[in-house]
């Protein structure tokens, strides 16, 4: 199924993304046009590498038994790059529950191994644009 980003005409620069039976808005930032109505692209791209690496821990975690009772991932952005080819995302794991230092580095380690991690880092992504 494809996702599907679609004008919200009420707005200049708001699109409505469609992924499945799901609904986000995106917009710009009133700096750069927009209405600040929703994240930016670049904020869901930054977002996903979050919520892969939370969801990668929340599953490694439960499939090793190990206690972890919470986890939030805080990503930082610089983008002070961008143009010259480098943009970079630090992640900061917070985890909560009863654990060892070892439980610790272990899901730190599973945190890299994200599927969009190995995606934003090891893959070369190709990127066609058509006119339907």
């Amino acid at each position: 199924m494809p996702i599907k980003a679609i004008r919200d005409q009420s707005q200049p620069m708001r699109h409505i993304v469609h992924v499945r039976d799901h609904i986000i808005s995106a917009d710009a930032s009133v700096d750069e046009g927009g209405g600040d109505s929703g994240p930016s692209p670049h904020d869901l791209y930054d977002a996903a590498l979050s919520a892969c690496k939370a969801l990668t821990v929340v599953w490694y975690a439960r499939h090793k038994g190990i206690p972890l009772e919470h986890v939030e991932v805080s990503t930082e952005r610089d983008a002070s790059e961008e143009r010259k080819g480098v943009y970079r995302l630090a992640a900061t794991l917070h985890l909560t529950g009863e654990l060892t230092d070892a439980q610790r580095q272990e899901l730190l380690a599973a945190a890299g191994k994200c599927p969009l991690h190995k995606l934003m880092t090891a893959v070369t992504t190709e990127v066609t644009t058509v006119l339907a």
